[in-house]
């Protein structure tokens, strides 16, 4: 199959804000801006809607400037609707020069909600247009509800691209507004709206109210559509828009698309968004979830280990991401050899077999085991061959007070000798980090892990006394290792987390 270039407008800061709770700070949409733009390398990115408030202004004019001292701006646009020059002159005043104008394309939505005539309507937009190319501006087109349009008005939607085409816009924006298309009606579509209008420059626009917008943009591309539109997370009214990355994964794989998308950006704006958004990324969400690339069944470990039979073109490391292979009660020899070795830990057969039980035995009680887990159930394990604690808190005293900083004391015991330490910090964990790097750098001569990220989750329910877990990701010779700690506080459980780390560093060595 030859090789077609696709575009891709990202519209996550205009209707992936329309996800419900989702309202992104001036500060926020430009940050994604620059990443969408710099980083990941979408074509066009849509930022907002305009009229909607002064927050709004001051974001497209944010985005706008730093989009223009940094020659982006013909990739900034806004969403603007046929109002005389008021939307026009919103954005326009922004420092923005392209709109994206909203049409009614059924004439349902025409009839019933503007109540106006074709004609009516079409006056309308040549007036709006031919203002905002006055104002040297560039303008896109929606035609919105343009799906039910082809259904149930194709001459009226005949009539309308006509009408733009002749007014001199650019892209005309084909969007299945309310997510009711499957994939071969948008073949049959776009294939009508190619053949009738050869000359015009079609986007596609899915929603994911029936799960087939990512199967949608594959037909828009197979029958010839070269402008996607998605969102990060797939973020967007009502059940979202085609995700960004599974729509880079399925154009680059089945239809071998060239984009100009970096993949390896793709996790990174992907957290970004779920941090600025407060939607948290599915586990199992395809390219970014937690869990896509772990194995769990022993019998795929086996097959990756004789001749990569499980692994498909959706390699982790096009992602920035890596291979891992769960441990439970589905766990065979080969997954538990895959961590083994990740961790550097040797075992005979006889021993990986007794370790192999022990995890199916946790696996059965329902409990979670991970990679950083599997040094103590070795040590629980071959108790006879491993000690079992080889780092242990003595004791500690951490104290706070307002106006000071927090001190902590403590003592511990590593190899079996004792080591006190007394600091300060900036936190009480802080103060107590300080007295484990002082014992370990300045008298045991060793390096500290790098602590990469710190994340604290507490159960719902709003119960005071719930337990609190922290997972601490570590960077340890360069492997990333996660830990965690449970208990009643937030600090103790850190506590917890950072001496489980020391010991998995000391029985690796």
């Amino acid at each position: 199959m030859q090789e077609v270039n696709v575009e891709i407008l990202d519209t996550t800061l205009r209707d992936g804000e329309q996800t419900r709770g989702v309202s992104f700070a001036p500060s926020e949409k430009l940050n994604m801006a620059r990443v969408l733009l710099e980083k990941v390398g979408v074509n066009r990115i849509e930022i907002a809607s305009a009229r909607v408030s002064e927050g709004e202004h001051r974001a497209v004019e944010m985005i706008s400037r730093w989009a223009k001292s940094r020659g982006y701006l013909d990739s900034v646009e806004v969403l603007g609707f046929v109002d005389g020059h008021v939307s026009v002159d919103w954005i326009h005043g922004c420092g923005c020069n392209t709109i994206d104008l909203l049409t009614k394309g059924s004439l349902n939505h025409l009839n019933y909600q503007l109540r106006k005539t074709p004609e009516q309507h079409f006056a309308d937009i040549r007036e709006c247009v031919d203002y905002a190319h006055s104002l040297g501006m560039v303008v896109n087109a929606y035609v919105e509800d343009w799906s039910n349009g082809m259904r149930t008005s194709i001459d009226y939607v005949y009539d309308l691209v006509e009408v733009l085409m002749k007014a001199g816009v650019k892209h005309i924006m084909l969007p299945d507004t309310l997510g009711v298309l499957n994939p071969l009606d948008v073949l049959e579509y776009i294939h009508k709206m190619i053949r009738r209008f050869p000359d015009a420059c079609f986007d596609f626009h899915a929603h994911n109210d029936y799960d087939l917008a990512i199967s949608n943009v594959l037909a828009a591309v197979l029958a010839g559509c070269r402008n996607i539109h998605a969102t990060v997370n797939g973020l967007g009214e009502r059940a979202g828009n085609a995700p960004l990355a599974s729509v880079q994964a399925i154009l680059k794989d089945h239809f071998h698309a060239h984009t100009t998308i970096d993949e390896s950006q793709l996790l990174n704006i992907s957290r970004i968004v779920e941090n600025y958004s407060g939607i948290p990324i599915p586990a199992n969400a395809p390219i970014v979830g937690e869990s896509v690339f772990t194995q769990v069944a022993g019998v795929h470990a086996d097959g990756d280990n004789k001749h990569h039979l499980y692994s498909n073109a959706l390699l982790p490391e096009r992602f920035g991401r890596v291979r891992e292979f769960a441990l439970g009660k589905s766990s065979g020899k080969a997954n538990i050899l895959k961590n083994l070795e990740a961790l550097g830990l040797e075992l005979t057969p006889e021993q990986t077999k007794r370790v192999t039980k022990r995890i199916v035995e946790l696996g059965d009680k329902k409990e979670i085991v991970t990679q950083e887990d599997l040094p103590y159930i070795v040590s629980d394990v071959l108790k006879h061959e491993m000690p079992e604690e080889k780092v242990r808190l003595v004791s500690f005293f951490i104290s706070t007070a307002y106006g000071l900083k927090p001190s902590a004391s403590l003592r511990l015991e590593v190899d079996g000798k004792e080591y006190e330490a007394h600091a300060t910090g900036d936190g009480q964990y802080d103060a107590f980090a300080s007295c484990v790097r002082d014992i370990y750098e300045n008298r045991l001569h060793r390096k500290m892990p790098e602590l990469v990220n710190y994340n604290v989750t507490i159960p719902p329910g709003g119960r005071t006394d719930a337990f609190v877990q922290t997972i601490i990701t570590w960077n340890v010779d360069g492997h990333e290792i996660r830990t965690r700690g449970f208990d009643a506080d937030q600090t103790e459980s850190a506590i917890k987390a950072t001496i489980k780390i020391l010991n998995v560093i000391e029985i690796n060595n």
